[in-house]
């Protein structure tokens, strides 16, 4: 039987996206208006990143990241750097579908997105991988016996295609069907591992929007009327956790993967979906080959805990009952009940006591504090009292462990 993974995850974690000092990004302004060079910008990346890092060890923290200071946006830039993918700037709105949350949120605004990445060309990885010298900074400031400890988060496999309308998200000279497409998608990835895994990666988080919006009423129903799609929701699911798990096969016994699902988290703490993760839970839990689930759960949005009954006796949780959209801080003893009720479902689903569920959950923010770099609608203050707060929540419920 499939053993549980742990350390990393750990009792206390938070999403990777990290808010980034005022000062760093009025120098990222000035490197887009080429007012300052690619070297002064590494500097002043490093020297933010350094800080960002005592604050989460300061905190308590094991599973450090980078903040994703070096991105301009959560997926940064893995796709637009595969040989076959084109970034597009300023795309036209006929090639996504209109009822997919995140392109919905844009209509809904009146604003269309800046960019997007086509496939062009057949999809290969191009040897040289464009996370691992994020990973090789944070070595520098990390102990060795903790390296495994630094969590690397990566863009979903499957990223670039659920926005685009069915046919668009490739030429159909190129690949004759959607099961080719993600096939090289998949091997590309595995490619990335090979080098990531090399340099010492052992905690890799996917960050996953998509899932959560096959939970979405609105999309499905878009969907529904959508008939040139060819594809049920169901079908199309199913497809993309194939990609994950060809994806991650050859590295699933050497590298902890975790999956974290939002529902949105863009400039000034919006979210774009809604809906509990009824729908796709047996399927997320069951055959989904990862070890851990990172999963919103701050808000009526996110639905109940009823859903992890379906959880396997050797995954994960991460029960994001905190909030990083706002400054308010939830009440300490309240989260604790949370976690509890959560963990006697995650036990009735696996036939187990409260306490060996326990011992596969731990708690965190419900999604990043900066997923662009705008970050959200709280203060660096803010931020330190809530990694602070999940902190706590986590020596009250798992006192002793990290």
């Amino acid at each position: 039987m499939a053993q549980n993974h742990r350390n990393p995850p750990f009792r206390a974690e938070h999403l990777g996206s990290l808010l980034r000092p005022k000062e760093f990004l009025l120098k990222r302004a000035a490197f887009e208006k080429n007012e300052l060079s690619q070297e002064e910008l590494t500097a002043a990346e490093n020297e933010s990143i350094t800080k960002v890092i005592k604050v989460q060890t300061d905190a308590g923290f094991r599973a450090v990241t980078d903040g994703e200071y070096r991105r301009a946006v959560f997926w940064g830039t893995f796709f637009e750097e595969l040989e076959g993918m084109t970034e597009i700037r300023n795309p036209s709105m006929d090639i996504f579908r209109p009822y997919v949350p995140d392109i919905a949120g844009f209509i809904e605004k009146g604003h269309k997105p800046g960019q997007s990445c086509l496939c062009t060309g057949k999809i290969k990885h191009k040897g040289k991988s464009t996370l691992v010298d994020q990973f090789e900074f944070l070595k520098t400031l990390i102990p060795e016996e903790r390296w495994g400890d630094i969590k690397l988060t990566m863009i979903a496999p499957p990223w670039y295609h659920l926005r685009y309308k069915d046919g668009l998200a490739f030429p159909k000279d190129v690949y004759a069907s959607d099961a080719e497409y993600f096939a090289d998608i998949a091997q590309a990835v595995r490619d990335e591992l090979d080098i990531l895994y090399a340099a010492g990666v052992r905690n890799v988080q996917f960050d996953d929007p998509n899932f959560a919006y096959f939970c979405s009423e609105k999309m499905l129903a878009g969907w529904a009327e959508d008939k040139t799609n060819t594809k049920t929701p169901d079908e199309l699911l199913d497809a993309y956790i194939k990609c994950y798990n060809d994806s991650i096969e050859k590295h699933s016994s050497k590298i902890h993967f975790g999956l974290h699902i939002c529902r949105g988290n863009f400039m000034g703490s919006r979210h774009f979906s809604e809906g509990g993760y009824d729908r796709i839970a047996t399927k997320l839990f069951q055959t989904l080959n990862v070890s851990t689930y990172y999963l919103e759960y701050d808000n009526p949005r996110s639905g109940g805990f009823e859903p992890l009954h379906h959880l396997p006796a050797h995954k994960n949780v991460i029960l994001g009952v905190v909030t990083s959209k706002f400054p308010e801080l939830e009440d300490k003893e309240k989260m604790k009940e949370r976690i509890l009720a959560a963990a006697d479902i995650v036990a009735q689903g696996a036939g187990q006591t409260r306490e060996e569920a326990l011992k596969r959950l731990g708690v965190s923010p419900q999604c990043g504090f900066a997923s662009h770099e705008e970050g959200n609608l709280l203060g660096w203050e803010d931020m330190k009292k809530k990694l602070a707060l999940v902190r706590s929540i986590a020596d009250a419920i798992w006192p002793g462990e990290a």
